[in-house]
């Protein structure tokens, strides 16, 4: 299922895989002197939990309409890949906590997003059908998905994150993650193809998961960086998150460009496009086996299995 539909290609089993991250020696600024980087990727940890657990959920409420064999082992180890994910990114906040950064105030809102707004039933009982409310929620996996593929291509070439010296902790759980992601690129879309309908409806409603998930994302990151540098205990209310703070950033190459991100939705709304256009699968699995953490846990079951 999630291969090039321009050309053959082997298909890659997608399973998700043990990881060990120790997070005792990372500082808060895991960037140095680069409070505003910081916090903008750091927002991830606040979206993740509650967003991937959400994904786990839409899924398993889909799982009975697949009726391909190859997409539905997909389908399960992505699952399996996005409920790991949502417990790692629980742990950093769970760090940020003990640093005296609480994410509380902020991670409410985002639980009532996917739990309430987003969930099973339609919101204030509007009379959606369930099959189409259910479609709904799959094409903005879908799109959330085109924007994870894009961050985790970016993360894995991100030159500029070396240079900055940073945690080597978080800058593992980021590649790790973000390799997954371009591993698992095309699942959510062929899970929406699939389950989706069929023709110009199909088409029109991921288009609108797009034109819904732009959007929100953008501010929901924009809330979450302005929260965390507010709320930073380090920099006690001596920064402010801004535009300039951030393209200063992104010139230092510690953040991925407007272009690159913006450019993520016209890619999407081409009606031939296929994710598996973004990102290389072989550098993700490459990374995948080399990242510490997952050779961390490796390790660890080898030493428990001759114990």
């Amino acid at each position: 299922m999630s291969t090039n539909p321009t050309g053959p290609e082997e298909h890659h089993t997608i399973a998700p895989r043990r990881v060990s991250f120790d997070w005792h020696e990372t500082p808060l600024h895991w960037i140095p002197d680069e409070p505003t980087a910081t916090h903008v990727i750091n927002v991830l940890h606040l979206l993740l939990p509650a967003g991937e657990r959400w994904f786990v959920k839409v899924f398993k409420e889909a799982l009975p309409l697949v009726r391909d064999p190859a997409l539905l082992k997909d389908v399960k180890g992505f699952m399996g890949q996005e409920a790991t994910h949502s417990v790692q990114h629980a742990y950093v906040l769970e760090h940020l906590a003990h640093q005296g950064l609480d994410t509380a105030p902020y991670t409410k809102h985002v639980d009532f997003l996917f739990e309430r707004l987003l969930g099973e039933q339609p919101p204030f009982a509007a009379p959606v059908p369930t099959q189409e409310w259910l479609r709904f929620r799959l094409s903005l996996i879908a799109a959330i998905e085109q924007f994870t593929a894009v961050l985790g291509n970016w993360v894995l070439h991100a030159e500029g994150l070396d240079r900055a010296g940073p945690d080597p902790v978080m800058l593992d759980l980021l590649r790790w993650h973000g390799a997954e992601e371009v591993e698992h690129r095309a699942v959510a879309f062929d899970m929406y193809e699939h389950t989706g309908g069929e023709g110009l409806p199909r088409y029109a409603r991921r288009a609108l998961g797009m034109a819904v998930t732009a959007p929100v994302l953008l501010y929901l990151w924009a809330w979450g960086a302005a929260y965390l540098i507010r709320h930073d205990p380090q920099l006690a209310g001596r920064l402010r998150y801004s535009l300039r703070e951030h393209n200063r950033a992104v010139r230092a190459q510690l953040l991925p460009t407007w272009r690159e991100l913006g450019a993520a939705v016209p890619r999407y709304l081409k009606r031939s496009y296929h994710p598996s256009q973004e990102g290389s699968l072989r550098k993700a699995v490459a990374y995948l086996a080399s990242s510490p953490a997952a050779r961390a846990a490796a390790g660890a079951v080898g030493r428990a299995a001759i114990s």
